[in-house]
């Protein structure tokens, strides 16, 4: 991700990982019987729906209240795990005897799975790591692979964060070497295994645009041309077999509940939760002045849908307005990259997009802080690095 310090022999550096990644391993392996969520059943589920059903019915099936609600690759996922899951117990992938089974064979093999597929996670440290010096290595490794927030998120909590946040790590490293086709490539299927990663779509297309499209009018129409073409055949891989079945507004419908609340439920403290505050605040106030404030009927937080706003004074939030918001929020850093698209800066651009997502985003859950904070790792190290050469700098020029 920074420039070449040394360059280690590929087997000694995937060792020296493989120990943190094992210990991490062991540690996983030790939560498996620990508390879950609900999304435990969330995912078994999706098992059950992309093993039980044909494709064509995968986003409209409703026997139970967790739908499908993440992008085609992820619904192939779970089909290519569902094959899995049905010779170990057939029950665990049942459309209707299946719902909320707690058997320890579902319990097991789903947590099992999570800590597989953490080797997208694996090598991608180790391909955004391996020109780094040692104790820079080791660092980001420690950052990353032993994330609590990523071992609370994944392996107790349960979801798939490690395994997406491979392919964005793998992304980034192929862009920090100027081999910018495969890190659009990389980024396109991302977004096709969970759209939230989305956010950091401006800086992506800027960079790129800046960075590969650059070279003349036709050079760069060619290559504008080229990346296009390859982010086509991905989405077209991922949503053509829906818009085959006439299911792609369903799919989109699934994927963008814009009837939920502001808020997730596990609200993320960002900006609109003082907005919430100060709405709160200014009506128990007009209240007490005797002031005749209606308390609102819709929820922040919940699934509502309708037009009911759960303000009282302030003007209502609209998923437009969210989405202005991130786009004013991020200008700054699209300006930046258009400006100078160096390849040593795109990890920071996109740790700094998935923050403004964080902050000014519609319902945004808690554990999105995970999007800027694991990109975060890498630029820390990074940082400290340059801070570090500037301070010698200071010190050898004192009088």
């Amino acid at each position: 991700m920074m420039e070449m310090q040394e360059s280690p022999r590929t087997p000694v550096v995937m060792a020296q990982l493989s120990w943190f990644f094992g210990i991490a391993t062991i540690v996983k392996l030790l939560l498996i019987p620990s508390y879950h969520s609900t999304d435990l059943e969330v995912h078994r589920h999706w098992l059950a729906i992309t093993h039980s059903l044909p494709l064509s019915q995968w986003y409209t099936d409703e026997t139970s209240e967790w739908t499908l609600d993440y992008p085609p690759f992820f619904a192939y996922l779970e089909r290519f795990l569902s094959m899995f899951a049905h010779l170990i117990d057939p029950q665990i992938v049942h459309l209707h005897h299946g719902l909320n089974y707690k058997a320890n064979s579902a319990i097991y093999f789903q947590r099992m799975s999570v800590i597989v597929s953490d080797l997208f996670l694996l090598y991608g440290v180790y391909r955004s790591t391996l020109a780094l010096a040692s104790l820079k290595r080791n660092l980001i490794w420690l950052l990353v692979i032993w994330s609590p927030g990523l071992l609370i998120v994944d392996h107790l909590h349960f979801q798939y964060n490690g395994f997406l946040f491979g392919w964005l790590l793998l992304s980034l490293s192929f862009l920090a070497q100027g081999r910018d086709v495969m890190g659009g490539f990389l980024f396109a299927v991302l977004l096709c295994f969970k759209h939230l990663f989305a956010v950091a779509a401006p800086v992506y297309f800027v960079y790129l645009l800046r960075h590969y499209c650059r070279g003349g009018l036709v050079r760069g129409f060619a290559r504008l041309s080229v990346m296009g073409a390859i982010v086509v055949a991905v989405f077209a891989a991922a949503y053509g077999p829906f818009v085959y079945h006439g299911q792609i507004q369903q799919v989109i419908r699934r994927m963008f509940p814009f009837g939920r609340g502001l808020c997730h439920a596990y609200w993320a403290p960002n900006f609109w939760v003082f907005y919430i505050m100060l709405d709160k605040g200014i009506a128990f106030l007009l209240r007490k002045f005797g002031f005749n404030i209606p308390a609102p009927v819709a929820s922040f937080t919940g699934g509502l849908v309708g037009d009911a706003s759960p303000f009282a004074i302030l003007p209502r939030v609209t998923p437009l307005t969210t989405f202005i918001m991130v786009l004013l929020a991020l200008s700054p850093c699209l300006f930046r990259t258009w400006k100078d698209p160096r390849p040593r800066l795109i990890v920071r651009s996109v740790a700094y997009a998935y923050t403004c997502g964080f902050l000014f985003g519609w319902h945004v859950h808690e554990k999105a802080s995970l999007h800027f904070s694991i990109p975060l790792a890498i630029v820390a190290v990074e940082m400290a690095s340059h801070a570090n050469e500037a301070n010698k700098s200071s010190w050898c020029f004192q009088p």
